[in-house]
C-alpha cells in the first residue's frame, strides 16, 4: 500500500484518499472524476457556443476565457483519470506525460484567473469602494502562501507533481475565482439597480458558485505543506464523506446553468429592446407615411387652387377683353366707317382708312381667338363636349388634321373644374399631335362611366420613349397635363413607343353630377373634324 501510495501521489498529485485505492479497477472513483471532467468540458463547450452565437454577457470575449478554462479543465480531469488507471494496474508511464497534465492544469487555471480579472475590472458600481480591501485580501493570502512555499521547501531526491500541482491551485485557482466571483457579484448589483431582477439573480448564483469553487481550491493532496498538511482532499472526503471532486463538478455545472442563463436572460432583453427600436421605427415610418400622404394632399388641394385660379384669371381676361377691348375696337370700326363715308372725294384718304378698317377687323380677329383661347365660351355655357368640339373645328381642321370624335355613355355635366383640366388635357394633347406626331389623323373618345369619366387622345404617328428623360423645356406639357389630371384625384397615363403612335388617357373618378344628364343624347355620338 505505502509503494501505491508513493506512486500515486508523486506521480499524479491527485486530492484522492490513498487507502481507497488498490490493484485493480475502482468505479466509484471513476464516476466521479468522469462526471467532474464532463461538467467542466460541457461548461466549457456551451459557453463557447452561445458566447459564439451572440455577444458577450458584459463584454466582447469575456467569456472565450470562460469557456476555454472549462475544456482546459475538464480534458485535465479525464487525462488524471487516465493515469490513475495506469498506476493502479502497477505500471508507469512517460514523465512528460506528468508534465503535459500540470501544464494543462496550469493552462485551465490561467484561462481562469484572465476571466477573473476581466470579470473584476468590467464593473462600474458601489463595490469599487471595496475593491482595494478585496485585493488586499488577495494580496496578504498570496504572501501567506509564498512564504508557506519558502518555509516548506520543494521535495528533493523525488520527481513531486503533487507539488507543482498544489502550487498551481493555491498561486492562480483560487485567487481567479475570488475575483470572477466578486466581479459576477458587482454586474449583478448593476443589473439589479437597473431593474434587471432575472439576472441579477442568475449572476448571483454564478458568483456564489465561483466563490465555493475558489474554496475548494484549497484541499490540495495531502503534504507537508502548510497548510496541504492539515487541509486537503482527504480531511475534506473524512469529514463530509463526499469527495472533493463532486464538489467541484456540482459547482460546474452551477457556473455553466447560471452563465448561460444570464447570457439567453441577455439575449431576450435584446430580443425585446430590437422589437421595441422596431416597433419604434415603425411608428416612426407611420408617421413619415401620415406627414407625406398630407403633404400629397396639401400638394394636391394646392395644385387644385393654383390650377382653379389660373382658370379664373383666364376667364377674367377673357372677359374684359370681349367686354372692353372688344367693344373699344367695334366702336373704333364704326368711327372709321363714319370717317371714310365723309371722305368719299378724297380718295387718299379713303385708302388710308380701308387699311385702318383692315387693320381693325384682323385685330378683333386676333383679340377673338385670344378670348376663346383663354376660357372659350362653349366650356362654361354649353360643358365639354361643345368645347371639344369648338377646337376640333377652329384648331385642327384648319391645319389639316382629320380627328374622329366618339362620346360613348351617358354625357352629363360635371364639375366645372373636371370639366376645365379634360378641354386643357384634350387641347395639350392635339396640339402635341399636330406638332410631333407627323401624321394628320387622330382620334379623341369621351367615355362617361357610372363612376367619373375617360377621355383618350390617340394617333398613329411617329410616337415617342414615355419613360425618356425630357430636359426643360421639353416635356413640360406631359408634366402640366399629369399635375392637371392629379389636382382633382384623376390619372394620366401615356402608352407611346417610337413608331407606335401615342394614345394620352386620363380618367378622373367623379361621385356628383353638378348639372345631370342632359337630354336628346343616346349615349353615342361621333364626330368627324375632318
Amino acid at each position: 500500500m505505502g509503494t501505491l501510495r508513493s506512486r500515486i501521489g508523486d506521480l499524479t498529485g491527485v486530492e484522492y484518499p490513498i487507502e481507497m485505492y488498490a490493484t485493480g479497477l475502482h468505479f466509484d472513483v471513476l464516476l466521479v472524476f468522469f462526471v467532474y471532467g464532463l461538467a467542466f468540458v460541457l461548461m466549457g463547450l456551451a459557453i463557447a457556443l452561445e458566447s459564439g452565437r451572440t455577444p458577450a454577457l458584459a463584454g466582447k470575449g469575456l467569456l472565450h476565457p470562460l469557456a476555454a478554462f472549462g475544456v482546459l479543465h475538464g480534458a485535465h480531469e479525464w487525462l488524471e483519470l487516465f493515469l490513475m488507471q495506469i498506476v493502479w494496474f502497477g505500471e508507469t508511464y512517460p514523465t512528460w506525460t506528468g508534465w503535459f497534465r500540470v501544464v494543462l492544469l496550469t493552462a485551465s487555471f490561467i484561462a481562469l484567473t484572465i476571466y477573473g480579472i476581466e470579470a473584476f475590472r468590467l464593473p462600474r458600481h458601489r463595490l469599487e469602494a471595496n475593491s482595494i480591501v478585496y485585493l488586499g485580501i488577495l494580496f496578504i493570502y498570496l504572501i501567506a502562501i509564498l512564504i508557506a512555499v519558502v518555509l516548506t521547501g520543494r521535495p528533493e531526491g523525488q520527481l513531486d507533481f503533487g507539488f507543482y500541482d498544489t502550487l498551481v491551485r493555491y498561486f492562480m485557482a483560487v485567487p481567479g475565482a475570488a475575483l470572477a466571483g466578486w466581479g459576477l457579484r458587482a454586474q449583478s448589483l448593476q443589473a439589479r439597480d437597473q431593474g434587471r431582477i432575472l439576472l441579477s439573480r442568475y449572476l448571483n448564483w454564478a458568483a456564489l458558485a465561483f466563490l465555493i469553487y475558489g474554496f475548494t481550491q484549497f484541499f490540495v493532496s495531502p503534504s507537508l505543506m502548510v497548510p496541504a498538511r492539515w487541509v486537503n482532499a482527504e480531511a475534506f472526503l473524512a469529514l463530509t464523506k463526499v469527495p472533493i471532486q463532486l464538489v467541484r463538478a456540482a459547482m460546474a455545472l452551477v457556473v455553466m446553468s447560471a452563465v448561460l442563463r444570464s447570457i439567453q436572460q441577455v439575449e431576450e432583453e435584446r430580443k425585446h429592446q430590437l422589437l421595441a427600436a422596431q416597433q419604434a421605427r415603425l411608428e416612426a415610418l407611420e408617421q413619415i407615411q401620415d406627414e407625406l400622404t398630407r403633404r400629397e394632399s396639401m400638394r394636391r388641394e394646392l395644385l387644385r387652387h393654383i390650377v382653379q385660379a389660373q382658370e379664373d384669371e383666364r376667364a377674367r381676361i377673357a372677359r374684359e377683353l370681349h367686354d372692353e377691348t372688344a367693344q373699344v375696337l367695334s366702336a373704333f370700326t364704326l368711327e372709321l366707317a363714319t370717317l371714310r363715308n365723309s371722305l368719299r372725294r378724297r380718295s387718299e384718304l379713303t385708302q388710308l382708312v380701308d387699311r385702318l378698317q383692315d387693320l381693325s377687323r384682323r385685330m378683333s380677329q386676333g383679340l377673338y381667338h385670344l378670348v376663346h383661347d383663354l376660357r372659350p365660351a362653349q366650356l362654361d355655357d354649353l360643358g365639354l363636349i361643345p368645347a371639344i368640339k369648338y377646337i376640333l373645328e377652329q384648331d385642327c381642321c384648319p391645319k389639316g388634321m382629320q380627328v374622329d370624335f366618339t362620346v360613348a355613355g351617358s354625357v352629363r355635366r360635371f364639375d366645372p373644374l373636371v370639366e376645365t383640366v379634360l378641354f386643357r388635357v384634350a387641347q395639350e394633347a392635339l396640339t402635341n399631335v399636330v406638332r410631333h406626331s407627323g401624321t394628320n389623323q387622330a382620334r379623341v373618345e369621351i367615355h362617361f362611366e357610372s363612376g367619373g369619366i375617360c377621355l383618350r387622345v390617340a394617333d398613329a404617328g411617329a410616337g415617342f420613349d414615355p419613360t425618356a428623360v425630357f430636359h426643360p423645356p421639353h416635356g413640360w406639357g406631359i408634366a402640366g397635363m399629369r399635375e392637371r389630371v392629379e389636382s382633382v384625384g384623376g390619372k394620366l397615363q401615356i402608352e407611346s413607343a417610337p413608331g407606335d403612335g401615342t394614345l394620352v388617357e386620363a380618367c378622373i373618378p367623379v361621385s356628383e353630377v353638378v348639372l345631370g344628364e342632359m337630354e336628346g343624347n343616346d349615349g353615342t355620338d361621333q364626330v368627324n373634324a375632318g
